[in-house]
């Protein structure tokens, strides 16, 4: 089963906890704190597979679930990270946040790898926080929560030239004729089914990838038959063959056949509609073909080339004009600069980290993630409890619930926990 888009969410695995511990040692009186460090949590990795030409084994996993890092111990042991998760995927596979609407990454190189999701830090133990005012801290950090994302797989293939064209044009004869592919191949409309890949050789030594697609229809753009899902395909190459069944014999129009297609290539991404083009008439072996090119080269001011798959007349110039085309093509990233995830952080000017919202309970709901996970880190001892108020207030938390005019009393919630709250 040809799989090439899946949804999926991944969640790295939690950190460690820290560990809280002292040493007791007969005769080593006031040993102090030697409570470990928790292990990091797994991170979920893409790494490309030249052997895989499929997502179908991610198709059936609706979630990827990273281990927890090992607690710390005492004896100043720290526990073990997690081994991460590594998912096998084509070459050509594209990963994109669906929360933020970004490509995190697009492989396209053999051994490409990218973490989609980062495991969180092991929770530093009692013995790190030893200090000369406090010489045994009675306190320790859970580990940092793990990356959840979800995210958007797509495979798009990777060749050089895109072959486009209604249904039972030509196009699956042609590449059987071009290169070594055995596309099937009949008289009915949707005999190509998924996209079939060709590497081809001209008389001159020359190589390049084709790629032939499901035929287009009109509407294919909005969804209508199988062109719409398999356009992604020919999004990486270079060149767009377009071939014309010149013949007429269906009954159609090769003028407006030619149209149709450049409709829906500008409806599903004007990038793809300005992609160079070479026109093709198929079928030239054909009675009706000659007239019927003539009608067409009269509304089309571009170059036409004729070949006849069926016989293979023409098919060797139409391969030198293809490779001296991609020859002259430079080469251009599928995606602009402000579509990817950017891993370099500027800080101009750091903005308040939280918001604070009144519900109609009149709770103090605080919205922050570098809070929530502070949360999630803190053991809530009656140290933990004290440095974790110490944070919200350098961060002016306390600065800010005293301006929305929050009184002795009254409940204060992060993520589903309520505090009441004192001076």
């Amino acid at each position: 089963m040809f799989v090439d888009e899946v949804v999926i969410k991944v969640i790295a695995g939690k950190g460690g906890d820290g560990c809280t511990s002292f040493r007791r040692e007969k005769y080593v009186p006031n040993g102090g704190p030697n409570g470990g460090n928790g292990g990091r949590g797994a991170s979920i990795i893409f790494k490309v597979d030249e052997g895989l030409k499929t997502l179908l084994d991610l198709k059936y996993q609706k979630e990827i679930k990273g281990k927890k890092g090992e607690n710390g111990k005492g004896s100043n042991m720290n526990g073990k990270a997690a081994e991460d998760v590594i998912i096998k995927v084509p070459l050509g596979t594209v990963v994109k946040d669906l929360d933020t609407n970004l490509i995190i990454a697009d492989l396209t190189k053999k051994n490409d790898e990218v973490v989609v999701a980062t495991g969180g830090r092991g929770g530093r133990g009692n013995t790190a926080f030893k200090t000369h005012s406090n010489t045994a801290p009675n306190f320790s950090e859970n580990g940092e929560p793990g990356e959840e994302k979800t995210l958007k797989i797509e495979l798009k293939l990777l060749a050089d030239v895109g072959l486009v064209g209604l249904p039972s044009v030509g196009k699956s004869t042609l590449l059987s004729k071009i290169s070594s592919a055995k596309p099937k191949i009949a008289s009915y409309h949707f005999t190509t089914l998924v996209p079939n890949l060709g590497v081809v050789k001209t008389k001159d030594n020359r190589t390049f990838v084709v790629a032939d697609l499901p035929g287009l229809i009109e509407g294919a753009a909005e969804g209508t038959g199988l062109g719409d899902k398999f356009l992604r395909h020919i999004e990486r190459t270079k060149l767009i063959v377009h071939i014309v069944d010149m013949s007429g014999i269906e009954g159609r129009d090769p003028y407006e056949d030619y149209e149709v297609i450049r409709k829906e290539l500008k409806e599903y991404s004007e990038k793809l509609a300005n992609k160079e083009e070479i026109v093709v008439a198929n079928k030239m072996d054909m009675p009706s073909s000659i007239d019927n090119l003539k009608e067409f080269k009269k509304k089309i001011d571009k170059e036409v080339i004729e070949i006849s798959g069926l016989t293979g007349a023409g098919i060797d110039d139409l391969l030198l004009l293809v490779a001296d085309k991609l020859d002259s093509i430079e080469e251009t990233n599928l995606y602009e600069d402000d579509e990817i995830e950017s891993h370099i952080l500027y800080k101009f000017k750091e903005e308040q980290p939280f918001t604070i919202e009144v519900d109609e309970d009149g709770v103090y709901v605080i919205h922050s993630e570098s809070i929530e996970k502070l949360f999630k880190m803190t053991k809530f001892t009656d140290e933990g409890m004290r440095r974790f108020s110490n944070k919200l207030r350098r961060m002016g938390v306390d600065e800010e619930l005293q301006k929305m005019g929050i009184e002795e009393g009254d409940i204060v919630r992060i993520l589903d926990y309520e505090f009441e709250y004192t001076e």
